[in-house]
């Protein structure tokens, strides 16, 4: 698929103050990168690379069963071939499931589409693509019989991706629970995927997941990250409802703090916003499908985005370029709000601590949107 109008009218480069970075505490001791060059087949703006790059998108799908997929799908997964990832991470909702009117061969076709726009030029250009489930993709929801309320949704996207033909080309470090949780490597990166589909993660994949981070593949990799697509912290107007991010946000922070997990990556909120709590930093997906969402404070106008994630191995740290889907044009973090007040906690930009605010900043209450 060709860019479009936006991409070549964009400025061959764009300021560098535009890309998100660490918490500035964290970054005293790093040298000034290269300038950053724009692409000459795009003239899209492609950020200094580091040791290892992850390009993270999420929420693809668009109207219950559609088997097609928003402008902005395509153009990301086009553009790929401009900053050449390591990885691709995907934040859930790949399809648009959880609709108990869909049949099997429904389920199948959306698959099939999947595969077509996303997964396929993917494997053709031998990226990796790992991934967590969508409420929309497997839904975990616990059905009166004690079943799975949507076991048909699980089951399609278990057959799709245990497929061979289907291979994401990951390392995988434990697969046993594929594609709903399993670890796996990658340029001396380990990542954790459960299944935060509700949420509610079974008492089980916790202990799972607790024995996987504390594993000796887990503690010599340079950097870990957690994935899952339910967030720990609500940060959107309709998705601070209970039900809709995942409970026990403590305790889950607590456990990936503890074995040094250094971001939490999560979709389903419709909105992008580069935040920390605690030690650990929490990467909010934004959107590339259908229906973005504003935040739950600050005023700006919601839009599709997508991440560049640049690591840095030897400081154990993530630079962020995320990019406005409409435009092509670079996200300033400078304009997303300081900290998202949650019906849980209070979220700080991935710059920001607390000390830095201002006691009125500080005593911002959260005010529920439903």
């Amino acid at each position: 698929m060709g860019l479009s109008l936006a991409a070549q009218r964009l400025l061959a480069v764009n300021r560098a103050a535009n890309v998100t970075s660490a918490p500035s505490q964290k970054l005293q001791n790093v040298t000034s990168p290269p300038i950053a060059q724009s692409s000459p087949a795009s003239g899209i703006f492609n950020p200094p690379r580091g040791d290892a790059r992850i390009v993270v998108i999420s929420d693809l799908n668009s109207q219950y069963g559609s088997t097609d997929y928003e402008p902005e799908v395509d153009q990301a997964i086009a553009l790929l071939s401009t900053w050449k990832p390591d990885l691709v991470l995907c934040g859930g909702d790949m399809v648009a499931g959880q609709s108990p009117s869909l049949s099997n061969s429904e389920l199948q076709a959306m698959w099939a589409g999947f595969d077509q726009h996303v997964s396929a030029p993917m494997r053709q250009a031998k990226i990796p693509y790992g991934f967590t489930l969508g409420n929309h993709d497997a839904s975990g929801a616990i059905a009166s019989d004690g079943g799975f309320l949507f076991n048909k949704d699980r089951d399609a996207a278990s057959v799709y991706w245990n497929a061979p033909s289907h291979n994401p080309g990951l390392q995988f470090v434990d697969r046993a629970g594929f594609p709903f949780y399993y670890t796996f490597q990658q340029n001396d990166i380990f990542f954790l995927v459960w299944d935060a589909s509700t949420a509610t993660i079974p008492a089980a994949q916790i202990t799972w997941a607790e024995k996987s981070l504390a594993s000796s593949a887990a503690q010599a990799a340079k950097l870990r990250i957690a994935i899952g697509h339910l967030p720990l912290y609500a940060i959107t107007i309709g998705r601070d409802e209970p039900g809709e991010y995942l409970e026990k946000a403590e305790e889950l922070r607590s456990l990936l703090e503890r074995y040094k997990v250094h971001t939490y990556i999560s979709g389903h909120d419709h909105a992008y916003y580069p935040g920390h709590k605690g030690n650990l930093e929490l990467l909010h997906c934004g959107i590339l499908g259908s229906g973005v969402r504003p935040l739950l404070n600050g005023n700006l106008r919601p839009q599709k985005t997508l991440t560049v994630v640049d690591v840095s191995l030897s400081q154990a740290d993530t630079t962020y370029t995320t990019y406005d889907m409409a435009t092509l044009e670079l996200v300033n973090q400078q304009q997303l709000p300081k900290l998202i007040a949650t019906p849980t906690a209070k979220v700080l930009r991935r710059d920001i601590e607390w000390a830095s605010l201002t006691p009125a900043e500080q005593a911002l209450e959260y005010t529920p949107s439903y």
